[in-house]
């Protein structure tokens, strides 16, 4: 790879092509550490037969140096241009400390507190078996392990339903493909809806702003809504409820009945809230035998087309919304029904694949 001989005080370095070539890409990539730059331009330039002053002066850095990496360079080859090994401070804290800190962020925290800080885990550790940790230290150790006690990940254990996946399978092929002359509806509640009204005006978008919205607010009451979704034209009816009970819900099923032609099959997917699955529910369902009720699954209502539009409605008028009071909430909920009825176009329900969308 090398030749190396004495002249003098100075190690001679003759390169090899294959590693000479090596250098060089070293010395003119973008990507090269600068330190690796450095190194490699010693030994070119000690490998043209450049003094160590010379070299020195011309990469204005110090003798020593040129000495260090010639000299290196000539001992091990490449393997000299690497930094070498270093020990490093020895830790404050042994490998039974950093066991106790994992042992305590993993276990259950103090009552009555939900989740561990720092400050109480190194209060744990230290007042258990050890010598004092600081909370600063524990944040150290557990980000190194990417141990995170203090965040907290909502899941759902589903209900062990043998029959999910055809349950589900049966209301998205409804969607997909509906019985002929029949009316297909999706029914559900939005209840809790906060009139809530800003107690400063906000800022309008400007370049380079979005738009400013005050924080506070008043409190002016709820409403609550319940909608049927026709699926094949998109079109909403809602009503304005005082009450989410069996009662409610079967009321608005029976004004649903008479406005919609007799003889009509009517098909519909429900969810299983409690006023869709009281005993007085049910029983108005037997006695109305042209309904028929497609249940979604437990934990997946999602599979009810009518949150689409509840989602859409939150968006476009709830959720960044000023009410003055409830009667302005209803009225401005009413007020994007019609609008949404004028232009509505069914959903494009996919099995698996894109998201839903409107026709």
């Amino acid at each position: 790879m090398r030749g190396v001989q004495r002249a003098g005080t100075a190690v001679a370095v003759v390169l090899e092509a294959e590693v000479r070539e090596r250098l060089v890409r070293t010395v003119a990539s973008a990507k090269s550490e600068v330190r690796a730059m450095l190194r490699a331009k010693i030994v070119l330039a000690a490998a043209d037969g450049l003094a160590n002053g010379a070299i020195a002066r011309e990469l204005e850095v110090s003798v020593n140096t040129v000495r260090k990496w010639r000299g290196r360079f000539a001992a091990h080859g490449m393997d000299g241009l690497r930094d070498a090994e270093r020990s490093g401070r020895p830790r404050s804290y042994g490998p039974e400390v950093r066991v106790a800190i994992v042992a305590t962020a993993t276990s259950a925290p103090p009552y009555p507190e939900a989740i561990w800080s720092h400050r109480a885990i190194a209060q744990r550790v230290a007042g258990t078996c050890f010598a004092p940790v600081s909370a600063s230290q524990v944040g150290r150790i557990l980000a190194d392990l990417d141990l995170k006690p203090h965040k907290v990940r909502g899941w759902l254990t589903r209900r062990d339903t043998p029959d999910f996946w055809q349950r589900a399978a049966d209301v998205c092929a409804l969607y997909l493909d509906p019985p002929e002359g029949a009316v297909v509806l999706s029914i559900d509640e939005k209840t809790a809806i906060a009139a809530r009204s800003r107690r400063h005006p906000g800022r309008p978008a400007s370049p380079g702003e979005p738009v400013r919205q005050e924080f506070e607010y008043r409190r002016h009451g709820t409403a609550s809504l319940v909608a049927a979704l026709d699926v094949r034209t998109g079109e909403v009816l809602t009503e304005v409820i005082a009450r989410n009970d069996a009662v409610t819900f079967t009321a608005f099923l029976e004004q649903l009945d008479q406005v919609i032609a007799p003889g009509k099959e009517i098909h519909v997917v429900l969810d299983n809230g409690s006023s869709h699955t009281a005993k007085h529910t049910k029983a108005w369902l037997a006695a109305h035998p042209r309904w028929h009720v497609r249940w979604t699954p437990p934990h997946a209502s999602w599979l009810n087309q009518v949150e689409l539009f509840f989602s859409a409605l939150t968006r476009r008028v709830v959720r960044h919304g000023d009410f003055t009071g409830r009667d302005d909430l209803i009225d401005k909920l009413e007020t994007y029904v019609i609008g949404h009825n004028e232009t509505a176009k069914p959903y494009r329900w996919t099995y698996e694949g894109s998201p839903l969308k409107a026709a």
